[in-house]
């Protein structure tokens, strides 16, 4: 509408007619979803329910409203008037709407300031491990030479393309086995110390500990990638105290037992429930609305066809309103669906990271840096050229 001349006043008033939207809502009364129907019908739009629902004989209904989003904000404005607990739904529905449309996030990291909207941003791994699912651990515990391969990779990966350094020392590969804080602390601290002072790039700690989250952010980190989803009280309030960004994942029990009994009641709603309750916590301890970044955790008490299910359904995950980032980087499902071992894993994860930044991935956690660099420049260079 720009490019041919538009009115800057009509395009306000013709862009909402240009999105479409189509809104899942889960298990409502029959009333409700016959009252959304002919509520949607006399804006021009529609809604989809069970045929039992309509004749009164099922008392509740799945409902998929269709329509534009000038539409969708009509059909708040008209719940809000409505009985049968429809004022809250229209609440909610109009907060998802709002949240779903947010793009323009910038990520305060200490000094930094990262844009998400520009392009996806690349988190680079560095596990200071001996026993890395990915077996890329730099940790030996017999020699001190880690801190300077640690240095040397994480200048490496920033030449690559990186724009956050990532730094680990706890194996969170499907049954392993908590190692000590004093273990951690000895693997993790002396590296944030040194990359805080030789590098030019934000430093993340991974880490579910307290101390250790402490201890790294007193040395320079300024993000805390928290794979058990900020369950521990302390560790928000360490994270608020130090005023890091924080990334909440999802995660279904923890790494020692996570894919032995593997169980949801619907999937994508209940880690979706699960980041929207975590969020709730971490802003009322204080962490800031914008220093937060959702993580739906792919392989982290997942099945192969859960893990398909959040890269196709990544875009759901907009309505919390924050900046979201995957890990699917040599992921088993990669190998699953390939048939390959670890090391062969590297074509699998540039598809991947493809479709996630196509759905609205907003950071991708990766081992292979130089390679998804290259591949999501072709996204950018593409995206650029239809968005011309």
């Amino acid at each position: 509408m720009h490019d041919i001349g538009v009115d800057p006043y009509g395009i306000k008033i013709m862009l909402p007619k240009t999105s479409a939207f189509l809104i899942h809502l889960n298990s409502i009364s029959n009333i409700s979803a016959n009252i959304i129907k002919q509520e949607m019908l006399s804006l021009g739009a529609d809604a989809a329910l069970a045929k039992g629902a309509l004749s009164g004989k099922l008392k509740k209904t799945d409902c998929l409203i269709i329509g534009r989003s000038d539409q969708l904000n009509g059909l708040c404005t008209k719940l809000k008037l409505q009985p049968f607990g429809l004022q809250k739904l229209a609440s909610e529905l109009d907060q998802n709407i709002k949240n779903y449309s947010l793009d323009d996030f910038t990520l305060k990291l200490g000094k930094y300031s990262l844009k998400l909207r520009e392009k996806t941003h690349i988190m680079g791994i560095i596990n200071i491990t001996p026993d890395s699912f990915s077996g890329d651990g730099l940790y030996n515990s017999e020699s001190k030479d880690y801190r300077k391969l640690a240095l040397i990779k994480a200048e490496q990966m920033l030449k690559d393309g990186a724009d956050i350094i990532d730094i680990g020392g706890q194996s969170t590969r499907p049954g392993a086995k908590s190692i000590s804080i004093k273990e951690e602390m000895s693997r993790t601290i002396a590296v944030v110390k040194l990359l805080a002072k030789r590098i030019n790039a934000p430093i993340s700690i991974d880490t579910t500990r307290v101390l250790i989250a402490k201890a790294a952010f007193d040395n320079g980190a300024v993000m805390l990638n928290d794979i058990s989803g900020l369950r521990n009280n302390q560790l928000m309030r360490i994270a608020a105290d130090y005023d890091v960004a924080v990334v909440i994942m999802h995660m279904l029990g923890v790494p020692l037992n996570m894919q032995k009994v593997i169980a949801y009641e619907s999937f994508m709603d209940d880690v979706t429930t699960y980041l929207k309750q975590a969020i709730k916590r971490a802003e009322s301890y204080g962490i800031k609305p914008n220093k937060i970044v959702v993580d739906p955790g792919i392989g982290f008490g997942k099945t192969l066809e859960h893990n398909l299910q959040i890269l196709k359904k990544l875009a759901d995950f907009k309505i919390l309103g924050k900046p979201i980032l995957l890990g699917p980087s040599r992921k088993s499902f990669i190998g699953k669906i390939l048939g390959t071992n670890i090391q062969n894993r590297t074509i699998g994860t540039l598809a991947t990271c493809v479709v996630a930044a196509q759905r609205g991935a907003h950071i991708l956690r990766v081992h292979d840096v130089l390679e998804v660099n290259q591949a999501l420049r072709i996204v950018q260079a593409i995206g650029k050229n239809i968005n011309a």
